[in-house]
């Protein structure tokens, strides 16, 4: 697939990477000539240096051929532009477009075809803030991630020593919580990967990825871990778009407290925020955190634009006493260096915003991607067409079906129904099925395995 991605920012350089890796013929415009040769450098991929919404910037980047138009650089209004030129001019397919407003997302109808013809709309900050308030959610998860219209989850825990499953083999779960059907789809023990059987025994640190229907996902949550204490008082250490938003999903079923460095903002914020607490002041200001009673925190979380001062103010409210803290880091290897540290949960924007616009690349019918473990891992749900004939898994139990190694199906949602993902499960068309891949070079051979034959058609 051709993929034109306007924008070399956290969002372009990640989706780039993620599709450079799958064989795609990838090229990235943006003004910043330094950020375009550094991502040359490391991928194999063309570049061009110039305003994503000029026609003839696009032109030379090859929108002609495109097959897709990925426009995500900062500015909203170049992003629409640029969808509206590669729709009116070059007829490109597939035009996707990152809107951060508020104003611009409240009006859907700005994107359709008699406007500026978008065909998907991305907003990272929202995306980041839902994904932040699920884990404030569920205290106990790494993540928690959903599936067929929230039908389904899937949710990370750490086992610990003293936990219910950790010497026990898995098959231990059933017998210990036999009114409740759910699956282990994988673990990751030391950074590397097992694929779960029956035998396998839970060890201490191990990440166990377990997916089952999001109404009984608490009840999971019980029987894998000793529950953390309800969350009550959450601290958000920068006032910026996530930081905003967050508080504002917030507020009205929690004690909030945001504090914000710049003054100005802090008055703006205090303007639209009905609940929260807005402090003017510096995050990492041991001093402050101290007054702000940060020892008495469930939740802190550090959501400025600077790595390096989120990373200080979670490890300062961790030491002063905060009972889990979150960091947003823009940079990977910064993420890898302090997820196993004393931060709980180190947030990669760009990994938690790639899965929305990988479902729109897959080939298939895609209707969810979420990307795991930083981008090691992905969890697909695919929606299966045609007949047995036509198609390489519809009519088949589950162990009939050729899965590359590595790749397995951790349930299948049919209808209103979650069903688990064992082995004499027979597939049915038009089934939504969650398969996990602990390796992103099988993605291509699972898309291909439930893509249905052109004969069908």
């Amino acid at each position: 697939m051709k993929i034109l991605i306007l924008g070399a920012g956290q969002v372009g350089s990640t989706v780039a990477e993620s599709l450079v890796n799958e064989a795609n013929d990838i090229t990235v415009v943006d003004q910043d000539a330094a950020k375009l040769a550094l991502l040359q450098e490391r991928l194999d991929l063309q570049v061009l240096t110039g305003s994503a919404s000029h026609p003839s910037v696009l032109e030379q980047a090859g929108i002609a051929e495109a097959d897709m138009l990925l426009a995500v650089t900062q500015s909203d209004e170049v992003n629409m532009v640029a969808c509206k030129l590669a729709a009116s001019l070059y007829n490109t397919p597939t035009r996707i477009a990152r809107i951060r407003s508020a104003d611009y997302l409240a009006r859907p109808e700005l994107f359709n075809k008699n406007n500026f013809c978008v065909d998907f709309s991305i907003c990272p900050e929202q995306i980041l803030t839902d994904y932040i308030t699920k884990l404030i959610e569920f205290p106990e998860a790494l993540q928690v991630l959903h599936f067929s219209h929230g039908k389904a989850s899937l949710v990370a825990v750490r086992a610990f020593t003293g936990g219910p499953l950790v010497g026990k083999p898995l098959s231990f779960l059933h017998t210990h919580m036999p009114q409740i059907d759910t699956r282990v789809a994988a673990i990751f023990r030391k950074d590397g990967p097992l694929i779960p059987e029956g035998s396998t025994v839970v060890e201490d640190g191990d990440e166990i990825f377990f997916i089952a229907a999001t109404k009984n996902i608490r009840s999971v949550l019980k029987e894998m871990r000793r529950m953390d204490k309800p969350v009550r008082r959450i601290m958000i250490a920068g006032g910026g778009n996530i930081g905003r938003r967050l508080a504002k999903a917030l507020e009205l079923d929690y004690q909030v407290k945001l504090i914000e460095f710049n003054k100005k903002s802090c008055e703006r914020l205090a303007g639209e925020l009905s609940r929260t607490l807005v402090l003017n002041g510096d995050g990492t200001d041991e001093k402050l955190m101290q007054q702000e009673g940060v020892d008495d925190v469930d939740v802190f979380c550090a959501l400025t634009n600077d790595d390096e001062n989120n990373i200080m103010s979670s490890l300062l409210a961790k030491q002063a006493g905060a009972r889990k803290v979150i960091s947003l880091i823009n940079r990977s290897a910064y993420v890898d260096l302090v997820q196993s540290g004393k931060i709980d949960i180190a947030l990669s924007p760009a990994q938690v915003t790639i899965g929305s616009l990988l479902a729109y690349v897959r080939k298939g019918d895609v209707a969810a991607v979420h990307s795991l473990r930083r981008g090691a891992a992905e969890a697909l749900e695919l929606v299966v067409h045609g007949d047995r004939q036509s198609s390489k898994v519809v009519g088949r139990r589950i162990d009939e079906i050729d899965l590359p190694k590595g790749a397995t199906i951790g349930a299948v949602v049919r209808g209103d129904e979650v069903i688990m993902g064992h082995h004499d499960l027979v597939i049915e068309a038009e089934d939504h099925v969650i398969v996990f891949v602990i390796n992103k070079q099988m993605v291509k051979k699972v898309e291909k395995l439930f893509q249905v034959s052109l004969g069908f058609f």
